[in-house]
């Protein structure tokens, strides 16, 4: 608001009060909102086709034909993060923070089981293509037997996601891999899946220690484990792209 209002004084040679910029932007439909980022490298074709594909591993989910995992990494740290909260009115709202060092955070391994509505969580340090190819086994003894279905994974293009190792571990579990188009988180649910255990697991909370933080975040998972449509309604994954949104990857 300092800003426009600089900005007017200068146009209209005098500044406007606070109240009446508010007004005036009010009375042509603007609303004060925090921004949210475009990533301008996505491919606006690159996504339309992804989406063409995935709407066809849906109907084979529909058949029972198909296990489509989604997977990603997390950082999750010992601090709290911030957001929105209870408090009494007129009066600021205070967390305790331990001031731990960013150092101290967990480097997540997360699979998505959209057909099946489960959750799974490992780690083992950091995230390259040596504990990549583990978290691939432990996903495989993680889903057992699968019978007929076949194993379809969806996942970005990290470095370790192109390792040799890596490609050659995926073919070895009889997995099927669908890469995410590049820049396209919005087309990754288990993105949901880290907003969720943030807001119940580290929102407003700052951890004594590490394995407070590790038991609070696999007992987040068990616990909404529970509850497999719960979990497939709130990660429920886009059928469509918004095209007013995809017109924006076009100016950018």
């Amino acid at each position: 608001m300092p800003k426009l209002a600089k900005y007017a004084e200068r146009i209209l040679g005098h500044r406007p009060s606070r109240n009446k910029l508010r007004n005036l932007l009010k009375k042509h439909g603007l609303s004060w909102k925090k921004c949210k980022k475009v990533l301008g490298k996505a491919n606006p074709e690159r996504r339309l086709a992804f989406i063409a594909q995935f709407q066809s591993l849906f109907q084979e989910i529909c058949e029972e034909e198909t296990i489509l995992l989604y997977l990603d990494e997390a950082h999750i740290h010992r601090d709290l993060d911030l957001g929105y909260t209870w408090s009494q009115k007129g009066e600021p709202a205070y967390r305790l923070s331990e001031c731990p060092s960013l150092a101290d955070r967990i480097n997540w391994y997360g699979a998505y089981n959209f057909t099946d509505g489960q959750c799974f969580i490992w780690n083992e340090g950091n995230c390259n293509k040596e504990h990549t190819t583990t978290f691939l086994e432990r996903v495989a003894d993680w889903l057992g037997d699968t019978g007929q279905r076949r194993v379809v994974i969806i996942w970005d293009g990290a470095s370790w996601h192109r390792a040799a190792v890596v490609q050659q571990k995926i073919a070895t579990l009889g997995f099927e891999l669908v890469s995410l188009p590049g820049y396209s988180p919005d087309l990754n649910p288990i993105e949901g899946l880290w907003k969720w255990l943030r807001e119940e697991v580290t929102q407003q909370h700052c951890y004594k220690t590490m394995r407070e933080l590790f038991l609070a975040c696999k007992a987040f998972i068990e616990r909404i484990n529970l509850d497999p449509q719960a979990i497939i309604q709130r990660l429920w994954p886009k059928f469509e792209l918004d095209p007013e949104f995809e017109k924006l990857l076009f100016s950018v």
